[in-house]
């Protein structure tokens, strides 16, 4: 079933609607089988059930229905099924998933592919006290900070008529939005005694709040892991953008590494463009153990190469999504095919769409240069439980033929099963939490994730042989039709023109 008919279908009130609750603003869909997920049976299905698995702890605890989360109370029962599954053979995890959810492709409305950055977790040095060289404070959350980002103050007193005479009433409160960056950088917050710990790079602290989490190497050989843990609710300004803008640096070479030398060679500049980002992100001491990953949005430890942030108003965490796309991996090309089992356990102020995902990388240098490449297109595909889309395949109804005088030759067909994604050239990421890369002065034990990555991703050469082969068997065969297939469906899609609403990540709420 295409978008378009499924669209249709949502405003028309057809039946097959009324078995599927998802509602998501600005958003196509299109069930597809799992057969026609491109590196689907690829996938290291073991890795991806026990991240879900992680997720399934956190949602366990919670009420296993809320009103109008119907996503919330289907995952509960998935999550039960899972926790007795304890899949041990090979092929069991896999068929988990294919047992108890279906496969429906996503993407915002009138595009065919969603956006793709990534994050980390940077190291840093710092000292618990002020002291020459070290000027830049990691702050906690203030207590007149309020949620939404407002805050409570003194209002002029009002005047008002009694009975034979006035009254009047004193001082009122009201509130407005808390402070920006610029007046916190300038130390409005000071003396509160909110301070953390002390940086000495500014840019490193500017990076921290984009990422939402950093280890902090302290004089004394000390690990302090801090995580966010609130926002001032001012919106992100896009440092990238603005260079990219000024014609800078050019869209195919922006990152975080670009970012970074640009600030350390234009210290004045860096200064008044960081300010221009009004977001100020405060943290939390987590006492984590050096082997253990941040934690997420949904209050569990994320997972390098399987844990994503998405757009928490849109999508409940635990969800599972397939994502697909050529990224710049092993090398600045994006050549690395990428097709993984992510689970949504973290969100960000800048993750903003149904199709847009944040993927975590691990902490450290490496994870930094990876994550901070990362800006591109590729296919999502969100699994969602059966309970909430009963029907098979059979039972999708298929759209109207289109009138006669509206068919083309120009109209694309649809993806099959052997077609590979389309190779996404690296797309300016404008900051949202995108990871923008802190320099780590100090490494202790950082975990190799990035070097994992490589388990489940492949360059487009490493089948090319097979492909030739498989293709030429396809030729000889006679080509057949499923009944189920409009005419529209074989025709070639147009090419995305998505302009995604990405910024460096967050304030990340990891």
């Amino acid at each position: 079933m295409s978008g378009a008919a499924l669209a249709l279908a949502i405003a028309s009130g057809a039946p097959a609607l009324a078995r599927n609750p998802l509602k998501l603003p600005g958003t196509q869909y299109e069930p597809i089988a799992w057969a026609m997920i491109d590196g689907w049976a690829d996938d290291d299905h073991d890795a991806a059930f026990a991240s879900f698995l992680n997720s399934c702890k956190a949602i366990l605890q919670g009420s296993p229905s809320r009103d109008g989360q119907s996503m919330v109370g289907a995952l509960f029962k998935v999550c039960q099924r899972a926790v007795e599954a304890d899949p041990q053979k090979p092929g069991e995890a896999r068929a988990f998933f294919e047992q108890n959810f279906r496969p429906v492709r996503i993407s915002p409305l009138g595009t065919p592919d969603g956006f793709i950055t990534g994050y980390y977790e940077p190291i840093v040095e710092g000292l618990s006290k002020k002291s020459d060289g070290f000027d830049y404070p990691l702050y906690r959350k203030p207590s007149n900070l309020l949620p939404g980002g407002r805050m409570a103050v003194a209002g002029a007193p009002v005047a008002s008529e009694g009975k034979g005479k006035k009254k009047k009433h004193g001082p009122r409160r009201k509130l407005v939005s808390y402070y920006e960056r610029a007046a916190i950088d300038d130390g409005v917050l000071a003396g509160r005694d909110l301070e953390i710990c002390w940086l000495k790079d500014p840019i490193e602290s500017f990076f921290a709040h984009i990422q939402g989490s950093v280890r902090v190497v302290l004089d004394n050989g000390r690990l302090m892991r801090l995580n966010y843990a609130a926002a001032n609710g001012q919106p992100y300004y896009a440092v990238g953008r603005w260079l990219i803008e000024r014609n800078i640096v050019s869209k195919e070479e922006m990152s975080m590494d670009r970012i970074r030398e640009w600030m350390e060679r234009n210290p004045k500049e860096g200064d008044e463009l960081r300010r221009r980002n009004k977001s100020y992100v405060f943290f939390r001491e987590t006492n984590l153990p050096v082997n253990e990953e941040p934690i997420g949005a949904q209050g569990i430890s994320l997972t390098p190469g399987r844990s994503i942030a998405v757009d928490h108003k849109l999508h409940t965490y635990g969800t599972p999504f397939f994502i697909s796309a050529y990224l710049p991996i092993e090398g600045l090309k994006p050549d690395t095919w990428f097709k993984r089992l992510m689970i949504a356990q973290d969100t960000g102020g800048a993750i903003v769409g149904p199709a847009r995902a944040d993927l975590y990388f691990g902490a450290g240098d490496e994870a930094a240069s990876v994550a901070g490449r990362l800006r591109h297109y590729g296919k999502f595909v969100m699994l969602v439980p059966k309970a909430l889309m009963p029907v098979t395949d059979e039972e999708i109804p298929l759209p109207r033929p289109r009138p006669v005088n509206l068919m083309s030759d120009e109209t694309t067909p649809a993806e099959t099963p052997a077609a590979k994604p389309e190779v996404v050239k690296p797309e300016a990421k404008t900051e949202t939490k995108t990871p923008e890369p802190a320099v780590a002065t100090a490494k202790p034990s950082e975990p190799a994730a990035a070097k994992k990555l490589a388990k489940t991703t492949e360059k487009p050469a490493e089948k090319k042989a097979e492909k030739k082969s498989e293709k030429a068997a396809e030729d000889k065969k006679p080509v057949k039709t499923s009944k189920h297939e409009s005419k529209s469906d074989s025709k070639p899609k147009p090419k995305s023109k998505f302009d995604p609403r990405s910024g460096p990540k967050h304030d990340p709420q990891t």
